[in-house]
């Protein structure tokens, strides 16, 4: 170990103390959660506050190594065994303890039980493991995937069945990038879905899996999606805020579309065609989505959330990273599934490509797009990637284009403005509000369901809309229509005018 190393302090996987304490159990939890994680190594002759290198005498040196090693043994379960090793640190010895990452999980204290003496490293310091962590320590050191686990408590019928292969081959097609790849899907069945482990089949009958909750929306499981957009860079203040639940391509459509609302879109003139261009490449955006739906762990109760700041974007998963990855392999294309089963039902609706290349291909499209590296942050409890706003060079310019204001349709301003350099072109439509900052009355903002974006955008160019074109538009019965109409109205964004068939729904100027 080197100096530089030890001026560094304690750290995720570093520890220091600086004797060995007559009870074990002081850093017995210190070992037990470096096996439980990416391994570590205790440095015992190290204080730990001043970094001062007291070292230990040569004469009983060995006799502590040995102490270490029987109090390894004797208090761990399963059996660890580090590596313990001597190393001279300015002119002192020091035993360093060297603890690899462990395959059979959950590792704990003998004396406290699997229940209460199973450890964690959180943030550099060592904490006990609560009950979603030791769940998925055990899925891990089983070789197990929690989502093709069969879902207690969850019934399906063949009808429910069907529908599931039925929604899949949908968005397959709607996602499919070209006609050849469009004309090589296949249809899925009760079998392909038993092969993913997205069905478990027994005795003959088949029975869902929590992959078919997850997918579905269906079983208790809770699975959402938080959006907010927030006033400045943190959480202090909420401008707009919003739950998806239901089936996972539509929380990954619904939290994607919510994003493009709150971000800055300008356009580009190449040659004499007008181009929208978004601060954020979407394509970042949606992949970043669709890796968070499909990594994050399903054991702990927590959401996917979806943070527009001032500065930047912000989409937190929940849990840790899996057994063997870390974030310099994550960037660098590695891929580690949590998720078997979904992964499978993810790739064959063409939401994800070749797996491990999500990451590698969301940081190039962002880089190629001005802007800075995004940053990845924890991976201890949860993974938080920020894609910051605003060019690295402080210039909007894109590709020496001429930027000229989105005068159609453009997007919330969350964010500060940023110094455009080249030519300006006023924008005299009326603008979407900007949702970091107080906005001006005539400023509106659209509904967030697509439905009521489709109504909404009719009623801006024709004036008016009855239940009967609604009807239409949406290709719905008459009762859904006007159900929607009437949630608009409650919301704020349409008027009601006349009464029976003379009824229209108008733009609602009051208030918006």
């Amino acid at each position: 170990m080197t100096i530089e190393e030890i001026l560094a302090g304690e750290s995720k996987n570093v520890e220091f103390k600086e004797t060995l304490p007559e009870k074990s159990i002081k850093y017995m939890k210190s070992v037990v959660a470096f096996a439980n994680g990416t391994g570590g190594k205790i440095i015992f002759g190290i204080t730990d506050k001043t970094r001062e290198v007291v070292g230990f005498d040569k004469e009983d040196v060995f006799k502590k190594m040995d102490a270490i090693a029987n109090a390894v043994s004797d208090s761990c379960e399963p059996a660890i065994i580090p590596d313990i090793t001597l190393q001279t640190v300015d002119g002192k010895t020091v035993i360093v303890v060297e603890v690899s990452e462990g395959r059979q999980r959950p590792y704990y204290i003998k004396a406290l039980g699997r229940d209460g003496g199973v450890y964690v490293r959180v943030a550099g310091t060592t904490r006990l493991a609560d009950e979603y962590m030791i769940k998925e320590l055990l899925f891990e050191g089983s070789n197990r995937y929690y989502d093709q686990a069969l879902c207690t408590g969850l019934n399906v019928t063949d009808e429910d069945i069907d529908v599931l292969c039925k929604a899949m081959k949908e968005q397959a097609v709607k996602n499919a990038r070209t006609e050849e790849q469009k004309a090589a899907i296949k249809d899925v069945g009760r079998q392909q879905l038993r092969s993913w482990g997205i069905l478990i089949e027994r005795d003959g009958k088949d029975y869902p899996s929590n992959a078919f909750a997850i997918l579905t929306g269906n079983g208790g499981l809770h699975v959402a999606t938080q959006c907010g957009v927030f006033k400045g860079t943190t959480k202090a203040v909420f401008v707009d805020r919003r739950e998806y639940t239901g089936p996972l391509w539509e929380q990954i459509d619904e939290a994607f579309q919510f994003v493009l609302r709150n971000i800055h879109l300008g356009a580009a003139i190449v040659g004499i065609y007008r181009q929208d261009v978004y601060e954020i490449p979407p394509d970042a955006i949606r992949e970043l989505i669709i890796n968070a739906m499909v990594h994050r762990s399903y054991l702990d109760h927590g959401t996917i959330q979806v943070a527009v700041y001032d500065n930047r974007l912000e989409i937190t998963s929940p849990g840790k990273l899996p057994m063997g990855q870390t974030m310099e392999r994550m960037k660098e294309g590695y891929s580690k599934i949590r998720n078997e089963a979904l992964a499978h039902a993810f790739a064959y609706m063409n939401l994800i490509e070749h797996w491990g290349s999500g990451i590698p291909r969301i940081i190039d499209k962002v880089k190629a797009a001005g802007l800075r590296e995004p940053e990845f942050i924890g991976g201890e409890v949860d993974l938080r990637i920020n894609i910051y706003r605003g060019q690295v060079d402080g210039t909007v310019d894109l590709n020496n284009a001429i930027k000229v204001p989105d005068t159609i349709g453009k997007m919330p301003d969350s964010g500060n403005k940023v110094p455009d350099k080249t030519e300006i072109v006023p924008d005299n439509i009326k603008k979407m509000p900007d949702s970091g900052n107080e906005v001006p009355d005539t400023t509106e903002k659209i509904p967030d369901s697509e439905r009521e974006q489709q109504i909404y955008k009719y009623v801006l160019e024709n004036g008016s809309i009855t239940t009967a074109e609604t009807v239409e538009i949406l290709d719905v019965k008459h009762r859904r229509a006007r159900a929607v109409l009437l949630n608009m109205v409650k919301d704020g964004y349409l008027r009601k005018e006349g009464a029976a068939r003379s009824t229209i729904y108008v733009k609602n100027t009051e208030g918006r």
